[in-house]
């Protein structure tokens, strides 16, 4: 056997045998069909196309679901929901893989997940809604919208996550079979201490409360292989050419120093959606209802109270007349709670 030939068949070698010790290593990740242990016993499922969506339903009046964001649940929503179900039915659903719904193999995409949540809306006997979004959970929020455009009479979304450029190349690799599993089952439970920093712009609401609860949802069953496959949905080139067709009203909420999903994209969906008004907040990162608390859903709550009311004026062109910036006076406590789980990426 010729030797030089045969140390050019092991260099070729080497790449795929790295990524299979590595895999080995790392274990595929798995999904787990029901939803994980540990949940609270007043937990509520819903159960649509045998997926167990953990649910939560408050007050009386119209309909305004929240969606959360990527790696995130519905406690991230906590605080607003309650304001909001003050005067409105409030919902508020885990998304398939994440908080304490279901982490079954399947379809993970945006429109795959809104349509799991239109069918628990009809379990509830929702016929509209205004919904509200935040992050990846915006690129569900106006899949629902898409698929179903009758049915949603407003939109808000916070710091939305909804075009291909803001895809990080962590999760572009990640479509490769086997090199995604290979990343996420290495990586994706790792240094969340150090990732969590990025979703904010005062460092005070990165309590070690705020950390655990990032590390113990990362460890339920099948979160892993759920990240994952959600992340491979995460395709929004064909899609976003179809925004420009959502009627519905719309408010974007964004912090100004978001690094996670930065401004230029709110900017650039409000110019997009035929009826839009972007709301920016100084000093404040990816999570404007924990930063700008006050001002953001001070924001929501008029534009809800707005459906009844004539709408805003217009400037020459048509456009809506832009809102003026705000943020919220009130400084961060020293240990805020809730303390909602907000993973770095979207």
């Amino acid at each position: 056997m010729n030797p030089l030939r045969g140390q050019r068949a092991w260099r070729g070698l080497r790449g795929p045998l790295l990524v299979l010790a590595l895999a080995l290593a790392a274990g595929c990740p798995r999904f787990h069909a029901g939803p994980p242990p540990g949940a609270p016993a007043t937990a509520r499922f819903v159960e649509v196309d045998g997926v167990a969506l953990h649910t939560r339903v408050a007050g009386s009046g119209p309909a305004v679901l929240f969606i959360h964001g990527y790696a995130s649940s519905m406690e991230m929503w906590r605080g607003v929901f309650e304001r909001v179900a003050r005067d409105h039915r409030a919902i508020a659903v885990d998304l398939k893989g994440f908080g304490w719904s279901a982490r079954p193999p399947g379809d993970y995409s945006p429109p795959a997940q809104a349509a799991l949540v239109w069918k628990v809306l009809d379990k509830l006997g929702v016929d509209d809604v205004t919904i509200v979004g935040h992050s990846w959970g915006s690129s569900v929020s106006l899949a629902m919208a898409l698929s179903a455009p009758a049915r949603v009479r407003r939109i808000a979304l916070y710091d939305a996550y909804v075009y291909e450029e803001q895809v990080p190349s962590f999760f572009r690799w990640a479509r490769l079979g086997g090199v995604g599993e290979v990343l996420f089952g290495l990586f994706y439970r790792q240094r969340l201490d150090e990732r969590a920093p990025l979703a904010y712009h005062d460092p005070r609401f990165v309590t070690q409360r705020r950390v655990d609860a990032l590390e113990r949802e990362a460890a339920r069953p099948g979160t892993t292989a759920a990240a994952l496959a959600a992340a491979r949905g995460q395709r929004f080139a064909a899609v976003s050419a179809r925004y420009r067709t959502i009627s519905a009203p719309t408010l974007l909420l964004w912090g100004a120093e978001d690094e996670v999903t930065p401004l230029r994209f709110g900017q650039r969906l409000a110019g997009e959606l035929p009826d839009a008004r972007l709301v920016v907040f100084p000093q404040c990162g990816h999570v404007p209802m924990l930063e700008a608390r006050t001002a953001s859903t001070r924001e929501l709550l008029a534009f809800l109270a707005a459906e009844a009311a004539p709408a805003p004026a217009r400037d020459t062109d048509g456009q809506v007349a832009p809102d003026r910036a705000v943020s919220d006076p009130v400084p961060a406590p020293s240990d805020p709670a809730p303390a909602p789980s907000e993973q770095v990426t979207p």
